[in-house]
């Protein structure tokens, strides 16, 4: 079943309990859980290829949605140096975590690989487990297409600790802010697969 699908309480609570999640056709949270998926779903988000993204959605709504670290800021520049010359492409990000700010710099092949290794550059010594982590797939679909160059893009990345495959969602005008979406939504399913694991 598509999750794009779920205009109905029940198929709401059919794909909770398929990907593990306890919901009951009483929880009040439900009305809550579908109205949001509506605006979500009318703004361009999709959640059929993006199970990791829905469950972080189900657990804020049902507020046991524990934050692993805080965004307090991120930055990618890109210098190129003229056709076919070398380009540089370095992102910074910075992050509350627990009571410590970590700012870490990175450099990448393009803005969302310099920004996937400052973001795990940050929280590796904290969530170890972040090293198993890897993306396997980028996709990008433009929305609005009479938009040109400012249409709202939708990101789907699926990632993998080599043990699970999971899929997440990033939506924005700004393609950057869409990828970096996706990509704390998966570290953040990560740490949320480990942490009901132990």
């Amino acid at each position: 079943m598509l999750v794009s699908e779920l205009s109905g309480r029940s198929n709401v609570l059919m794909k909770a309990r398929e990907l593990g999640v306890d919901l009951r056709a009483d929880t009040p949270e439900v009305r809550d859980i579908l109205k949001q998926l509506k605006e979500l779903e009318h703004r361009g988000y999709e959640f059929e290829a993006a199970d990791g993204s829905f469950i972080l959605l189900l657990q804020k709504a049902l507020q046991r949605h524990k934050p692993f670290f805080e965004l307090l800021g991120y930055r990618v520049i890109v210098d190129h140096y003229g056709r076919g010359e070398q380009q540089v492409i370095e992102a910074s990000v910075k992050l509350k975590i627990g009571d410590h700010v970590e700012h870490t710099v990175a450099e990448g092949d393009g803005p969302v690989n310099a920004l996937d290794r400052a973001l795990r550059l940050a929280l590796v010594n904290r969530y170890p487990a972040i090293k198993d982590v890897r993306l396997v797939d980028y996709k990008v679909r433009i929305l609005d297409s009479a938009g040109g160059t400012a249409a709202r893009t939708r990101v789907l990345i699926e990632s993998t600790d080599g043990r699970d495959l999971w899929g997440t969602v990033g939506v924005s005008d700004n393609l950057i802010e869409a990828s970096w979406e996706a990509l704390v939504d998966s570290v953040e399913y990560k740490l949320l697969k480990d942490e009901k694991r132990k």
